[in-house]
């Protein structure tokens, strides 16, 4: 059961790895980018492409994410049952994780508005009509949503390490 529970930890890791990753790919690569001159042309199709991609392998490894997490904590003795239940349970590591998951929760909520309501309708609308109000307020809120969730994301990887290492101070 340890070897299974450490292949658990490996896949909750390089999943975290390649979705923040990728995240950070687009921030600081694709997007920059495609704000010269010579890609101006072709950055909206290209930005879209990718991030259908890019989509596809974020939910993989939010899913892998969902599930490792939840083998993890069952490894370790908690359930749901145990996190809702009176005063942290399991001191220190209960009180971290109650700050955890709600920032995970958070995460799948915004990813799916992002990448399913947001992100859709800033295509179509970019499509017909580039230059309007709509479509620029659109792509702020994409962007803005994207943003928060690489934040939220390198605030639960940092949680997660005090989850295993304790407080840093």
């Amino acid at each position: 059961m340890h070897g299974l529970y450490i292949l658990s930890v490996w896949l909750h890791l390089l999943a975290a790895m390649t979705w923040i990753g990728g995240m950070v790919f687009l921030a600081l690569v694709l997007v920059p980018a495609c704000r010269l001159p010579a890609y101006q042309g072709i950055a909206a199709s290209l930005v879209h492409v990718t991030g259908v991609r890019f989509r596809v392998v974020g939910w993989i490894c939010l899913a892998v994410l969902l599930l490792t997490g939840t083998f993890n904590l069952a490894y370790r003795g908690l359930g749901l049952s145990a996190l809702l239940s009176g005063p942290a349970p399991f001191g220190f590591f209960g009180q971290i994780l109650r700050i955890k998951l709600p920032l995970v929760a958070a995460i799948f909520l915004i990813s799916a508005r992002h990448d399913f309501v947001i992100g859709p309708r800033a295509t179509a609308v970019g499509r017909t009509d580039p230059a309007s109000a709509e479509a620029r307020r659109l792509k702020a809120w994409a962007s803005w949503m994207g943003r928060l969730n690489l934040l939220l994301g390198m605030v639960v990887v940092a949680l997660g390490a005090m989850l295993l290492r304790g407080w840093p101070w």
